[in-house]
């Protein structure tokens, strides 16, 4: 807003305290006013008397609160100004925070699309689609993740994962997964070992958060998928006629623990068919078990005969993610070439 020099706010922003203007004449009310043309629509609306006190909040004025009287109410007294100036402070601190939050949340959110904009590229007969959908402006950005690699051979190694909890720093515990997989990835282990590898270096720095991850082989001269869980939920196999069938694996804990024990799974990918692969906020929901969460990804009922990023676009209408958490879903079918 254009205040006028003198005008009330400016100079309580100015001086860091209150101002009061009780009873003033119009000549007064006009200097005090953001501008002078205000005074009749205050004087209409019965308004007599103003208090303005600033927003101080960590050595900062984050702006003022402005409380005016009207009618037959008194000015303004002593005890007013120590009322406000309470509920002020108490408002301000709530203002610095939320401009904190949503700095933060900025700040995690562009960095984690910045890593998920463009995985590695697989191998050429493996066609790879990925989405990923930020939690509510109500919650922080997580560290959900995915990232695909070529391997000798003619394969390609997808995986995704999530790492414990809400916050930048989880967004930055992301990077340093996706550069160990990467790096990992280049030993030529398969999908369990992967894991187990990943799991002993991250259990070595004390700082790292724990995290699911799902790591999966696919081997397109064969149209095989090996696949291994380290706490994350299985991977699903859509048909060309839309049905999801979710396949078997049996999960090892989570990452950074230390604990290794990752079992191998192989699954046949037909023609046409997708691996879908997802983060728990896809599916999970406070109110359910995890088991009937699964089965409502089961009694999906998808395009028929959709590419990877349809299939991506259906499931998330479908689904309505929680908007509590953030989702990232990777789909991958074979080429044929």
């Amino acid at each position: 807003m254009d205040y006028q020099a003198g005008a009330a706010v400016p100079r309580c922003l100015a001086g860091g305290r209150p101002v009061v203007d009780n009873a003033l004449p119009d000549d007064r009310f006009g200097r005090s006013a953001p501008n002078t043309a205000r005074v009749a629509a205050y004087r209409a609306a019965g308004i007599h008397s103003a208090l303005v006190v600033p927003l101080p909040a960590r050595g900062r004025r984050l702006g003022t609160v402005t409380l005016v009287r009207a009618g037959d109410s008194p000015g303004f007294g002593d005890d007013d100004v120590l009322v406000a100036q309470d509920l002020a402070r108490r408002a301000a601190v709530s203002l610095d925070n939320a401009r904190r939050y949503t700095r933060e949340h900025g700040i995690a959110l562009a960095l984690q699309r910045a890593l998920l904009a463009e995985p590695g590229a697989p191998h050429p007969g493996v066609q790879v689609a990925f989405r990923y959908r930020p939690a509510g402006a109500s919650a922080l950005v997580g560290g959900d993740w995915y990232e695909t690699v070529a391997l000798a051979g003619g394969t390609a190694l997808l995986a995704i994962g999530d790492v414990m909890g809400h916050s930048l720093e989880a967004a930055v515990e992301m990077s340093h997964y996706q550069a160990m997989l990467r790096i990992v990835a280049g030993e030529g282990l398969s999908a369990g070992p992967l894991l187990d590898r990943m799991d002993r270096l991250l259990a070595q720095v004390e700082a790292a958060r724990p995290a699911t991850c799902l790591s999966v082989v696919m081997d397109p001269a064969r149209g095989l998928c090996t696949y291994a869980s380290a706490g994350h939920l299985p991977p699903a196999l859509v048909a060309p006629d839309g049905t999801v069938e979710l396949l078997p694996v049996d999960p090892g804990p989570p990452l950074a623990t230390g604990f290794g024990g990752f079992p191998e799974a192989t699954a046949k990918v037909p023609p046409g068919h997708h691996l879908l692969l997802y983060t728990d906020g896809l599916v999970e929901r406070r109110e359910e078990s995890i088991d009937a969460s699964l089965a409502r990804l089961t009694r999906l009922r998808l395009p028929r005969g959709a590419g990877g990023e349809q299939l991506l676009d259906a499931v998330l209408a479908d689904l309505s993610p929680a908007p509590d958490d953030d989702v990232a879903l990777l789909t991958a079918a074979f080429s044929g070439r």
